[in-house]
């Protein structure tokens, strides 16, 4: 038998749990879920005769130890983190890793130890990151084994509501965690490459350079630039290529929205506001606004941003509710805090609400002196809040990457990322087996664009 031990059992980790439990009794496993909240972990669990739930603290050294120690593999599904507390354990007991998150130094620092264990610490093998390197890499590898030499490449993602359950001006609810989305694009300028040329943008600028983008079947979407590409080159191989650049999928008109808050500052992370548990949601917009005896909060917004009288996007913050008279409530907190809990009233998903992940690849290259795009895109949406399309992204990709490790049908050794043909071709195609699958298209062109 082998003992699978899950750290954290929150929303992304339903469907990951889930496959774990429906293929126990034919790969006779046993699964332990492990969270601050047993109950949480007895309701994934639901009874299952191979699974075993427990509260569980990843800061007691002597509880970390001895779960970890009963297990042959461990998934970690805290956040980032939290991970490298666990993944020095692994390698002191000996126990294979994978998380979705990205790796960090700290991580990467454990390679050595790693091998020397024989070992595999497998990252980055959710959705973003997860998906959009198999996928990517799967292109990449096809395209060069057919002659081609790859001379652009774009990749996109967004997590976005289901078109059944978007019923707001915004186009938007909250699908996942909602404040990485309130922080997105902040960490110093975004960098990436256009046509041979390093360019940069600072974060005040980032939701004002989009660029819009047609996905067949779905309609158009609007991209705007992850925090730096340029890691990419490296990571794909892609040392020759003349355009790279990643970034996030929204509903087209969802960034020049949400540049306000930027404009303001209500997304900085870096200070507390006096006084913020009796701000109201009005005092919050009107506490970045000039001083003016003869203006109301609106027309001081207005004027501040140069929108004209008529212009939509008044009715899209005044539907948020920012101008309400509504007592905020939080003490000793960030303006992204506040707005958070602001935006939280309206964009967080119902019980009947769907969401949906598009990711979207443009790779252009060059083959017998001519040149050829092709667009690959994938459209995943969830079932309800417990089968989410975050949560089956996520969660089947993980999962499928632990089981072929168990199986040793993953042999490298180290801190790795799902880059190789030996990882992405299964795991795509068990994908496929689970509703999560691209569609491709290859065209020529006469130039490429951007």
């Amino acid at each position: 038998m082998k003992n699978i031990f899950v750290i954290g059992a929150g929303r992304s980790a339903t469907t990951l749990i889930g496959y774990f439990l429906e293929h126990a009794e034919e790969q006779d496993w046993h699964l332990t879920v492990g969270d601050i909240s047993a109950e949480l972990c007895e309701k994934k669990i639901s009874g299952h005769p191979r699974g075993r739930a427990i509260a569980f603290d990843v800061f007691n050294a002597a509880q970390r130890k001895e779960e970890i120690s009963k297990a042959d593999i461990i998934v970690s599904m805290l956040p980032a983190s939290m991970h490298v507390e666990v993944a020095k354990e692994c390698v002191e007991l000996g126990k294979h890793l994978t998380t979705a998150s990205y790796i960090s130094k700290e991580m990467k620092a454990l390679n050595d130890a790693a091998q020397a264990k024989g070992l595999t610490l497998l990252n980055e093998t959710g959705l973003d990151p997860g998906i959009d390197h198999l996928s990517a890499m799967k292109l990449i590898d096809e395209i060069r084994n057919d002659g081609g030499e790859i001379k652009h490449f774009e990749s996109f993602t967004g997590g976005l509501v289901a078109p059944e359950s978007d019923d707001n001006p915004w186009h938007y609810k909250f699908t996942w965690n909602p404040r990485n989305v309130v922080l997105a694009s902040q960490g110093g300028a975004v960098k990436f490459i256009h046509n041979g040329k390093h360019k940069y943008i600072p974060y005040h600028r980032v939701f004002r350079r989009t660029e819009y983008i047609t996905i067949e079947g779905q309609g158009e979407f609007e991209g705007y630039a992850n925090r730096d590409s340029l890691s990419y080159v490296e990571v794909y191989g892609l040392h020759d290529v003349k355009t790279l650049y990643r970034g996030t999928l929204r509903k087209p008109g969802f960034s020049r929205s949400w540049d306000v808050f930027v404009q303001l500052g209500m997304t900085d992370d870096s200070y507390v506001m006096e006084g913020s548990e009796t701000m109201t949601n009005r005092d919050f917009v009107n506490s970045f606004l000039p001083f003016s005896l003869r203006d109301n909060v609106e027309l001081k917004l207005r004027a501040m941003l140069k929108l004209d009288q008529d212009d939509r996007l008044m009715q899209k913050l005044q539907w948020l509710g920012i101008f309400d008279k509504v007592v905020i409530g939080l003490k000793n907190a960030t303006p992204a805090q506040m707005l958070q809990h602001i935006l939280e009233q309206k964009w967080s998903m119902r019980p009947d609400d769907k969401d949906m992940i598009v990711m979207w690849h443009k790779v252009g290259f060059v083959k017998n002196g001519k040149k050829f795009v092709t667009e690959s895109s994938m459209v995943v949406k969830g079932d309800d809040q417990e089968n989410t399309a975050m949560s089956k992204t996520v969660g089947y990709t993980l999962a499928i990457a632990t089981r072929m490790i168990l199986e040793n049908r993953i042999t490298e050794r180290g801190v790795l990322l799902p880059l190789s043909k030996g990882v992405y071709e299964p795991v795509l195609e068990e994908l496929k087996k689970n509703g999560i699958a691209f569609n491709e298209k290859t065209y020529q062109v006469e130039e490429f664009t951007t």
